[in-house]
């Protein structure tokens, strides 16, 4: 069952926050700007501006999929990395809340 609009918007702004360094807020930002990207990538982009490790990035990511429901998994084959995906029915959520806090 999918969650209400209402009820990600929510739990995106109990996620935002929670941010005391600005960190879940650049990657959300990041999330929302790539679209479709790899721990790797996103690491990529977030290591610019702040001193954190890929398990880092990977455990937000982790927790955004699972926590906020906003992104989809894709796992091409066992080798490649997997991909996540903002979807489409929450990209204009998250760049409201964005903008509103």
């Amino acid at each position: 069952m999918k969650p209400q609009r209402s009820e990600i918007l929510s739990r995106m702004v109990r996620f935002l926050n929670l941010d005391t360094d600005g960190l879940r807020r650049f990657v959300l930002e990041a999330m929302v700007e790539a679209r479709e990207f790899t721990v790797a990538s996103l690491h990529e982009s977030v290591k610019v501006r702040f001193n954190v490790s890929r398990k880092t990035v990977a455990s937000m990511i982790g927790y955004i999929c699972s926590r906020l429901g906003i992104l989809h998994v894709n796992k091409r084959s066992y080798r490649a990395p997997t991909t996540y995906v903002l979807r489409d029915e929450y990209a204009d959520i998250a760049r409201a809340v964005l903008t509103a806090l």
